[in-house]
């Protein structure tokens, strides 16, 4: 392959910046894989494109936590990357693919992590910034589990999110 710079970005989303579109096309044409599950989009610089893995299964979750252990036994999640939160802290990233998804920050997080009560939480307005920074400052802060699949987001263990999950998965 062709002297490119590698990141990655949400641990699925590899970002391939190439010198030339010449180059790029020429990357596509030699693996067919590969172009049947990016897609292609420019950068702001003329002379530079970006290949984005868009294919996202990942799961979000606390192993210590029984519900999210439950809910992993229920499902056939052989194909999802796992990510315990505990031990593989979130970043910033990961934060902001799943709030593309969801909508909102406060869509993420949870009000029954026990420094939600303990920092007075409940009695003080919090606006989006505020979610972000608690979710990003402690795991807990993070309604669990977190499925991503694709363009989908699945978050928390309420019945009617399982069984949207459920539908998802099973058709």
């Amino acid at each position: 392959m062709t002297p490119a710079l590698i990141s990655i970005f949400f641990d699925f989303k590899f970002i391939l910046k190439l010198n030339t579109s010449y180059q790029l096309k020429n990357e596509i044409n030699h693996c067919p894989r590969i172009s049947s599950i990016f897609s292609l989009h420019q950068n702001l610089s003329e002379s530079k494109e970006c290949l984005y893995f868009y294919r996202m299964k990942k799961i979000f979750y606390l192993s210590s936590c029984d519900t999210c252990r439950r809910i992993m036994k229920q499902f056939d999640f052989k194909d999802f990357q796992k990510q315990d939160i505990k031990t593989q802290l979130l970043n910033e990233q990961q934060i902001e693919e799943m709030k593309k998804r969801a909508g909102t920050y406060e869509a993420l997080f949870s009000r029954k992590a026990r420094k939600y009560k303990e920092l007075g939480l409940k009695d003080k307005v919090l606006n989006e910034k505020d979610y972000k920074d608690f979710i990003l400052s402690d795991y807990t802060f993070l309604k669990r589990p977190v499925i991503i699949d694709e363009n989908k987001i699945f978050i928390g263990s309420d019945k009617k999110n399982l069984e949207n999950l459920d539908s998802h998965l099973n058709g």
